[in-house]
């Protein structure tokens, strides 16, 4: 609806949507656009063209292709990063749609913990980013993920094809580091801690925005941000390094003008709910109060409920 139009792209929102006619046709090419890839970059398939989708289109090299929803599967390029810039819900569809042979290409940007779809789509070690990049509306030019506790840039991506994907965004003067392993779990973990927090704190004063919660709220943000980092420390086995709360505030300021609200559950909070309900089900107390709570006052999870 226009609504979804008006809202900003958070990272990567549920707002993106794939269907055709929703985006203006593609640019022609502009000159020089080859000579990008000798730095790594190559043509690559986009699926989706909202913000995210167009942002990427717009960095680009000659021969990329667009795929909307129903088109088919192109035979150009036969290689390289095929990023999937749809929705959450969306992703099993695409894989689905996407020839085995090329699933291993697949690139995903998409906000959440995806291992466990990953894991299931038999593709553990699909390359993931996890994007900082801001588009506020279909068209203008990405605001990047610099902060003052980060001036070196926040994206961040994984496997193989992360270097394309930095070079893509270095044609465009944007930055993005490749890390692999806990480096880039512990990385994860702060993106989904910023996401989960930020958004539920904002929905419990009623939606303001992220900069309100990071400036009117930062006892209770911080108070949730220490025991979702604490909870996903112990699930995903690793340390994340001091001063976690103060970067994704500085993030928060940086995208200060966001909406915040509590979406794609399965993905976000429910993957923090479910270590809550795992604990209780084991006897053990809940590692997540705070959470828990919150949730149970949004009336997104029922008390005592099964997810």
């Amino acid at each position: 609806g226009s609504h979804r139009s008006r809202m900003f792209a958070l990272l990567l929102p549920p707002a993106l949507s794939l269907l055709a006619g929703s985006a203006p046709s593609p640019a022609a090419p502009r000159a020089g656009r080859g000579a990008r890839m000798a730095g790594g970059d190559v043509p690559s398939i986009i699926v989706g063209g909202g913000r995210i989708g167009s942002a990427l289109k717009e960095l680009g090299v000659e021969g990329d292709v667009v795929l909307r929803r129903g088109d088919a599967f192109p035979a150009a390029p036969a290689s390289g990063p095929i990023y999937v810039t749809t929705r959450n819900d969306d992703l099993a569809g695409v894989v689905a749609a996407t020839p085995p042979e090329r699933r291993q290409d697949l690139v995903f940007l998409q906000n959440g913990m995806l291992g466990e779809f990953l894991e299931e789509q038999g593709l553990p070690d699909a390359t993931q980013v996890l994007l900082y990049l801001a588009v506020a509306k279909l068209g203008e030019p990405p605001i990047d993920g610099i902060t003052d506790t980060n001036p070196d840039g926040l994206t961040t991506a994984k496997g193989r094809w992360a270097e394309a994907f930095r070079a893509r965004l270095a044609g465009g003067g944007l930055t993005c580091h490749a890390k692999q392993g806990d480096e880039y779990t512990k990385a994860m973990l702060e993106k989904h801690v910023w996401i989960c927090a930020f958004m539920v704190t904002g929905a419990l004063h009623g939606g303001v925005t992220v900069g309100e919660v990071e400036s009117a709220h930062a006892s209770q943000l911080r108070a949730l941000v220490d025991e979702l980092c604490a909870a996903g420390e112990a699930a995903l086995g690793v340390r994340l390094e001091p001063g976690a709360f103060e970067r994704l505030a500085a993030y928060g300021r940086s995208v200060a003008h966001f909406p915040t609200a509590v979406k794609e559950f399965e993905w976000r909070n429910g993957w923090f709910h479910k270590i809550s309900q795992r604990a209780l089900a084991e006897g053990r107390p809940d590692p997540l109060p705070l959470h828990t709570a919150a949730l149970q006052e949004l009336g997104v999870v029922k008390e005592g409920a099964r997810v």
